[in-house]
This record gives structure tokens, sequence and C-alpha cells, in this order.
């Protein structure tokens, strides 16, 4: 011992074993927020992602800390007790006007609400520390940047408290805040259960790699249990007649959001083409190009597709998810009126795409 005399450390030894069981010293446990960095290699085959907590609860003893990991497109909103949490977009407060598509003509959608990210969602406090009692939320913002310093909270009230990722209405988790003399899971035990749930994931992602797709749909994405969900159009190549109208769907369980979008440019190769700057917009870079968040045609009506509608053979869906409360649709259907090859892209997750042939 080069600074600490042998009485000295004997003595503080003692102290600790004096103190009562959970209190010798406060703990620090983890919580990723998406897939474990460790494992994410395991779904890239599957094309899947998890939007979940893993683990999806954890027990930790009064005064403890949680440290929230960013390891994908989550954030953590842990709010007051019986309170709400933040809607991901919302009305910037501003109307749209002076939409034009690219053949000058007016958008529908002028005169609506201008959609953007909530501005809370916009204050970041990754690296922050905080102390929750219930009384005071904590929220992290989205995860604008790279290598992001975790979120770290101390619980300083028992209870059980449940957190939410406001990015993926559904995902959301629980911690379970004990006082310091109760049995609480050892760190070994919660790595135990996380992987659990990434094996029990996995195996769903595997299952949802060849769904049943009627022949008039496009499935958007295909999810499980769990917030399991494959990021990829289904089926990724269709051949159809001219006149047919094709529904492009949500997966019913999915807790994330798409869209199907037609047009000039791969959003994800092309960056400067209409449907990449639309899809940059939307990816963080706001605000946001309404006409990728609105249905390019009014709702309640099937579009004819050409590749000059609009002006430059542009239709999309708009914004879709599957959630009860929310306005968004969960489809949308066009029918394809002159033959060509249209490639539909997800401009939240542009990897995400399917080929349509109309002859």
């Amino acid at each position: 011992m080069s600074r600490f005399s042998t009485g000295a450390a004997v003595v503080a030894v003692g102290l600790v074993a004096l103190l009562p069981a959970g209190m010798a010293q406060a703990a620090t446990k983890t919580v990723n927020m998406g897939i474990p960095p460790a494992s994410q290699r395991a779904f890239q085959d599957s094309f899947a992602d998890v939007n979940a907590f893993f683990p999806s609860a954890i027990t930790v003893h009064r005064g403890d800390k949680v440290k929230f990991l960013a390891v994908g497109f989550h954030n953590l909103d842990l709010p007051a007790k019986g309170g709400a949490t933040t809607p991901f977009a919302g009305p910037s407060g501003q109307t749209i006007a002076g939409a034009n598509d690219a053949a000058g003509n007016p958008y529908w959608f002028n005169g609506q609400p201008d959609l953007e990210f909530t501005p809370s969602l916009t204050q970041l406090a990754w690296g922050k520390s905080f102390t929750y009692n219930g009384k005071n939320g904590v929220q992290s913002g989205l995860p604008f940047g790279e290598n992001l310093k975790p979120v770290t909270v101390k619980f300083s009230k028992t209870g059980t408290f449940t957190y939410y990722c406001d990015v993926h209405a559904g995902m959301k988790a629980k911690v379970h805040v004990v006082a310091p003399r109760a049995k609480a899971p050892s760190a070994k035990s919660d790595a135990k259960a996380v992987k659990k749930q990434v094996a029990a994931a996995l195996k769903t992602a595997k299952s949802l790699l060849k769904p049943k797709v009627a022949n008039d749909t496009v499935l958007v994405g295909n999810s499980g249990k769990g917030g399991v969900e494959v990021f990829a159009m289904f089926p990724a190549t269709k051949a159809v007649a001219v006149g047919t109208t094709l529904n492009f769907v949500m997966s019913a369980k999915s807790i994330d959001v798409h869209t199907a979008t037609t047009g000039p440019g791969d959003p994800e190769k092309e960056p400067t083409s209409f449907l990449g700057k639309m899809a940059n917009s939307i990816g963080g870079q706001p605000p946001f190009d309404q006409a990728g968040i609105y249905p390019s045609d009014p709702p309640g009506t099937v579009a004819s597709l050409t590749p000059t509608s609009h002006g430059n053979g542009f239709w999309g869906t708009g914004f879709m998810d599957t959630a009860s409360a929310s306005p968004l649709p969960s489809s949308g259907k066009v029918t394809f009126a002159q033959a060509g090859t249209y490639n539909f892209y997800c401009l939240i997750h542009p990897f995400m795409k399917t080929t349509v042939t109309a002859s």
C-alpha cells in the first residue's frame, strides 16, 4: 500500500462491514437504448433492429445510478410520476404556404400546420447527470451527433417508474427502485437477462424475413414482439399490369415510422437528388420538407402514378405508423397508370426499397 497504512485499511474495511446490506457502495447500472453494441452485428443479416431498452426492466437500490447509453436513434423520456410523454413531432405554430410540386402546382397541404420536431426534444442533455424522485421528469433529447455520452440518473425515491422513447411509440421499460436493505439482481444477473432478451429478439427477427403478403400489397417493414423490426419492403421487386392499384401497408406490430415514396433519385446514394434532399431534411437537418411528411395527394384519394406525376414522378404516403392515438395513416394506395419502373423508398430509412415494374 503506497499511500495508506495497513491499520487505516483495516479500519476502512471494518466501516464498510458495518453498513447495512446494499449500502456499502452506491452502484451504477447500465441500460442500452437499443441493441447492445456487442450484439448488433448478429442482426445485420436480417436487416433488423430492435426498438427496445436492454434490459427491459432493471432493479436498483435507492441512491443508485443508471447510465442510459445511446446505441440507436432513441431518446430517454422519464416523466414525472403521472406525467405524459413528449410527442416526437408536432405543429410548429406556422402554417404551410407556397409549397409547390415540380410542375409548379400547389400541394394540397398548403394551409395545414407546419410539422417539426417538438422543441424540447432538440434541447440535448447527453453527458449530463440528474436526480430523479418522481417529481421532475428527465429528458435526454434526440440523439443528434456521434459518440454521445450517456445520460446518468440517480434514483432517490423507492417505487416503480416507467421510461420511454418518444421516437418509437410503445418503446418503454421499467426501473424498480428498492430500499437499500432490499435484495436486487446483480450486474451479472442483469447481463444474463440482456443476453436472453437479445436471443429472443434475434429469433423473432429471423422469423420475419419471409412474410406472406397479399398480391395487391407491399409490406413496408415487418415487425414482431419485443419491438423487433425488419427494415425492408416485401416483396423487394414486383411486376404489375398497368391499371393495378397497390396498397403500401405498415406491419401491424410496428412501433416505428415509415414512408413509401417514389420520385427522382436514390435518397441513400444521391443526397442532392429530389428524394435525397427530402430524406436529409427528415433525417436530422430540419426544417422538414413537408412534402415528405404529408401524403403527396389528399387523404382518401387514390392517385394515378405516372413518370410525370407532380411534374417529376413523385408520389408518397407521407409518415405512416400504427399507433392508435396517432393521426398518421398506416397505409397508402396508388394506381400505376402508365408503364415504367418505379422505385419506392422509406425517407426515414432510405435503405428500405422496393421496385415496381408496370407493363
